[in-house]
């Protein structure tokens, strides 16, 4: 089980590192190919697009064709995606590119999550934890990475490293022996025999239950998209806003960014053996609560020093939210780990997308302070949605109780 964690941990590392990479490396690419910010949009919205897809029917690939056939296919597809980049074809071809490396880093995290949720029943929170500290640090290393290869002049090396560590995390799981757990990773359905193969992942999550999974998934999901998007937003505006309320100059203002994930990453440490120890429920409730109180103060805040603490603070509290409510929803509704997993994290893709667009039109009409408001918005309806799944849970939880 410590194995399976360890390269859990490095295929998490790999898709921290590839999630950020094109961001990263954005103006040089653009000024070798003479293109605008619309059309680097444009490219990120395709690797997005890949993204998305990679997530929903990562379950259909598993179930089809066994988890460690679909992970190392995804890995396969993201190292000569990573590849193709460096070689740096013809613009258009590039949209395709990108749509393949989202496609692979998408299914990667996606049947990491499942693998590691379903197959570790004690201590879940903790592993998911983990599993999002080496995101972070791959999120973290990539732009450093990628800023020392572009002063170099050798910044197309930033795509081979990511092939290196694909082909690195291939080995890993084609050689890795995990004991029983290996015939769940090759398990797959018989074709002949799956009239159900082919169910939507909504289909085969909706089964019933004391409170009604359709309910409680589309709380799930609705409150994903929300998280996801507010966190997005923050690491997208956080240095505008800086600026433009504090008068930093732009190399201050991105260490408002910095600051923010290393408090993520600094709160991922501890935030799973503080939910497995007082439940995942109260944990989602009382982060999302914190996250919110926060986020209606930061408007209001001036001083360089206090809004930095906020920051970090809110890095703190933002820290375990999402792979802690991913643990949660699977308890909630068990037996649906896969199609769940899918779903929620498609969910935050989603919002991820299209909430920071919201935020930059705001950014552009309203301002920095109009626009932390918005935030704050945000923030109380994943609050009010934090409270509603807990109020859920205690609810199933007496349902169970008495029927014993």
């Amino acid at each position: 089980m410590k194995r399976m964690l360890w390269i859990g941990c490095l295929s998490y590392f790999l898709i921290g590192l590839a999630h950020v990479v094109v961001g990263s490396l954005l103006p040089v690419l653009l000024e070798h190919y003479g293109r605008s910010y619309t059309d680097g949009g444009s490219l990120i919205f395709a690797q997005f697009s890949g993204f998305l897809a990679g997530v929903l029917l990562s379950p259909w690939l598993a179930r089809n064709f066994g988890k460690r056939r679909s992970l190392v296919f995804a890995l396969l597809l993201l190292c000569a995606a990573e590849v193709l980049y460096s070689l740096l074809p013809p613009w258009g071809w590039l949209y395709a590119v990108g749509a393949g490396a989202g496609f692979g880093f998408g299914m990667v995290e996606t049947l990491i999550g499942t693998i590691i949720i379903s197959g570790i029943t004690q201590g879940t929170g903790a592993a998911m934890s983990r599993l999002e500290v080496f995101f972070g640090i791959g999120a973290l290393a990539m732009p450093a990475i990628a800023s020392q290869l572009i002063a170099l002049g050798w910044w197309r090396l930033a795509f081979p490293i990511i092939s290196m560590f694909a082909a690195v995390t291939v080995i890993a799981w084609l050689r890795g022996s995990f004991g029983t757990l290996d015939a769940v990773l090759d398990e797959q359905e018989h074709r002949d025999n799956s009239t159900n193969s082919f169910k939507s992942p909504t289909e085969k999550a909706f089964k019933g239950s004391p409170i009604g999974n359709w309910k409680l998934l589309a709380l799930f999901i609705v409150f994903f998209f929300i998280y996801v998007g507010t966190e997005m937003s923050l690491a997208n505006f956080l240095p505008s806003m800086f600026i433009e309320r504090l008068g930093l100059t732009q190399a201050e203002a991105a260490l408002s960014v910095t600051c923010f994930w290393l408090a993520m990453a600094f709160g991922r440490l501890f935030t799973g053996y503080i939910a497995d120890r007082y439940g995942y429920g109260v944990f989602v409730a009382l982060s999302s609560l914190a996250s919110t109180i926060l986020l209606c103060v930061f408007p209001m805040v001036k001083g360089t020093t206090v809004t930095f603490v906020l920051i970090a603070l809110l890095g703190l509290g933002m820290s375990g939210i999402f792979s802690i409510a991913l643990v949660f929803a699977s308890k909630m509704m068990p037996g649906t780990e896969e199609s769940t997993t899918s779903l929620l994290i498609g969910a935050g893709g989603v919002g991820g997308a299209l909430l920071p667009l919201w935020l930059g039109n705001s950014m552009d009409r309203g301002g920095a302070v109009s626009s932390a408001w918005l935030l704050a918005g945000f923030a109380c309806i994943l609050c009010l949605l934090g409270c509603i799944l807990y109020t859920l849970y205690m609810r199933k939880k007496r349902l169970q109780t008495a029927s014993s």
